[in-house]
Order: structure tokens, then sequence, then C-alpha cells
């Protein structure tokens, strides 16, 4: 079995890598029938040499591998036919804008496998960058806080060279007596804890956070039923949360009222309540200042996030009166943070850590037989159809343009 780590093209530049080169060692290690081709790169945070010192092949000829792993969607005019892919390609959703990729992709016969939708049996992700998001998000924030009140300048994560350094700066940094709200407790809500944690910041109970004034900084991170609740009034379970989202309504005001710093790491689901609208954001209890949305779903249950920001300019203020964007630094603007490609920011950990998993899970599959499942789940297309299990796709790929 031929690997291919093909160089990313999207714009704007991805130096992330799904195997690094010690990576590729331990894939040798555990399966010396593997070979490892690497694409040249100018962009990867590994150098081509890296590898080459490793005893591996950088070529430009990934016509020869048997299966081509890259991170971000792969332009279709690079597309190379009759191949197996590994790839977010960012279509499980419906997204309108890479519906012509899905279609291209079994025009030209791909084996399309999604990081996305790579489970175990009981559906959940086995592969994912959710932490190194999280961690740099909450980094982003505190900078953010820092810049809308002229208290602290931090550098920016991109100019750090790991998670360590990035923890070593925020450790540094003294808040003043605010309260910080943390949504989501998973991969990504934990990777902002870290941040918080590593900071020294105290975290508090909901009812301490609700109830209580504090002479220091602290957090507290909560889950979907600590700001959503059951219409009819009855009792919630989480279960009856995710099956039935429709019969909930957000609890969100009770935070927004106390809170001074939103941290949004938690995953929306289709057809949950908004956490805030425009119109919440407007009223005079309304007490946020500063939003550091990881999940940046735009338009949607963060109502102050309007739009994706980036690595080059992170922050842009929203004017809760006219809902429109404005400067940040400005008296009534909530300052957002919406990085919608976080892990961008630290790619030699993210990879690293991506990599172990990607190892761990994947790779196995392809010398087992899939024993366990783990590329029937994750295999989206094969011979120029749509798998059964992706079929629902089917109408999304049938419109135009």
């Amino acid at each position: 079995m031929k690997f291919g780590i093909i160089k990313e093209r999207k714009t704007p530049p991805d130096r992330r890598v799904v195997l690094s080169p010690e990576a590729c060692q331990a894939v040798k290690r555990a399966f010396p029938d593997a070979e490892i081709i690497v694409e040249p790169s100018e962009i990867r945070t590994f150098k081509d040499e890296e590898y080459q010192k490793l005893g591996f092949h950088v070529s430009e000829d990934m016509e020869q591998c048997d299966v081509l792993l890259g991170v971000k969607e792969v332009p279709i005019e690079e597309l190379i036919p009759n191949k197996k892919y590994f790839f977010f390609s960012h279509t499980i959703k419906k997204q309108s804008y890479n519906r012509g990729l899905l279609q291209a992709v079994l025009e030209k016969n791909i084996e399309l496998y999604d990081h996305e939708v790579i489970t175990n049996s009981e559906g959940q992700r086995l592969v994912a960058f959710g932490r190194y998001a999280g961690i740099v998000g909450a980094y982003n924030g505190i900078r953010t806080y820092g810049l809308k009140y002229d208290l602290f300048s931090i550098p920016k994560a991109e100019t750090l060279p790991s998670i360590k350094a990035l923890l070593k700066t925020v450790s540094n940094v003294t808040l003043p007596k605010i309260k910080i709200l943390l949504t989501g407790t998973g991969r990504v809500g934990n990777g902002a804890k870290e941040i918080l944690d590593g900071m020294g910041i105290k975290e508090v109970s909901v009812d301490e956070y609700l109830d209580n004034e504090f002479e220091e900084a602290v957090y507290c991170q909560i889950d979907v039923l600590d700001y959503n609740k059951r219409k009819d009034g009855a009792f919630s379970e989480i279960s009856n949360f995710y099956n039935n989202p429709s019969e909930y309504e957000s609890n969100f005001m009770r935070f927004a009222q106390v809170t001074d710093f939103y941290i949004a790491g938690h995953f929306y689901g289709d057809g949950a309540p908004y956490l805030f609208t425009r119109s919440d954001a407007r009223k005079p209890e309304f007490k946020i200042k500063v939003v550091a949305d990881i999940s940046c779903d735009i338009n949607g249950p963060v109502a102050t996030t309007i739009r994706p920001s980036t690595i080059a300019e992170p922050i842009y203020g929203y004017n809760p009166k006219s809902e429109l964007e404005t400067d940040f630094k400005e008296k009534d603007a909530i300052a957002v943070m919406a990085v919608d490609n976080l892990p961008c920011e630290i790619p030699a950990d993210a990879s690293a850590g991506f990599g172990e998993s990607f190892i761990a899970h994947v790779i196995p599959a392809f010398f087992n037989n899939d024993k366990d499942g783990i590329l029937y789940r994750a295999r989206m297309t094969s011979s120029g159809k749509l798998t059964e299990r992706y079929s629902y796709l089917q109408d999304y790929i049938e419109e135009k343009e």
C-alpha cells in the first residue's frame, strides 16, 4: 500500500499535514509494507528535507500512490482520477460552496473518505483538530480582551512555535475581576479550558457564577442543559435534547447578564435553539463585551458572529444597535474573534496530534481488512456513486450551481 502526502493548495494556505515526518516513521515501524511518498510543499510546517532525512521520498508524482492524504479540500483541477482521497470535504451538511467538488469526485471515480466522518461504531469522531481550535481560540480571546480595553498586548498565536509557548505567554497575563463563560465540554471546549487553567483562573460552579461576585477573574464551563430548557418546563435529559431539540428554548440570557467575556466552544446541531439572538444582544441587561466564537457558525446561534474573521485580521466589532460591523474598540461594540481555521495557527502541534489519532485508528484499517468498519463508515463515494451511508446527498449533488 502506497500512501501519498499531498500538498495543500487551498487559499488561504494551510500549513498542517496529516502525517509529520515522525508520524511517517511510526507508520513504517508498525506496517513495514506501507510506502509513503511526500509531495513537495513550500508552505507545509514540516520541510521536505525533514521527511528526506528520515528516508522518505519526496516526489511530485502522486499518480504512483494508492491513497492520497490531505487536510483541506483539494481544488477540482488537482484531483487525480481513480484514487482514494482523505480530506475535509465540507460537503456532509450539503454546503453549497462545495457541491461542485463532490460532483467532480464522482465524475473522476474517486473514493472519498472525509476526516469528519471517521468514527467508531457509536458515531464518535476519532480524528479531529478540535482540541487545537479550542486552545488557539481561547488564547485569541484573551488577546482580544486585552486589546479591547488596552490592558495588555500579547503576540498573535501564529507567531509562537507551540502550545507550550502559548501557555507560557498567557501565564504572565493578569486579568481584572471578570467573569468568563465557556460553552462546550468536548474537544474544543476542553482545549479552551487548558488555556484558562494554564492562566490559573479559578473555575466556579453554575450557581456560584450566577449568584456571586468575586475579587478575581473566574470562569464557568457549561453544557447544553445549562443554557437550554424544555419549553414545557419538564425535566430535561441530554439524550432528549439531542433527539428533540425543537422542544427546547435558550436559557442563555441568565449567563449573558453576568458575563464579561464569552468563549463559544460548543457543537451546534440542526434544530437546536440559538444561544442568543440579535434582539437579545440589544437588551440593556446583556453584559458580554468580548466573544471568542471558536464554533464560528455565521448568522447562527451566537448572533454577534456575522462573518468569519481571519488569522491576519482576527477581530472585528459588532454594534448591537445597528447590527452592523464596527470598530471593536468602540465603547458599545462587542469585540468578536471568529477565526474559522484556528488550528492553522499552531500547525506543528496540530499536525502531530492529528497524526497520532490517524495512525491509531485509520492506517491499521488498510492492513486488517477494515475489521472495525473505520473505512466503511468514512467512505462517501465508491465506483462513481455515493455510498449508501451518504445517499442522502443525492439531491444535493443533482442541484445546479
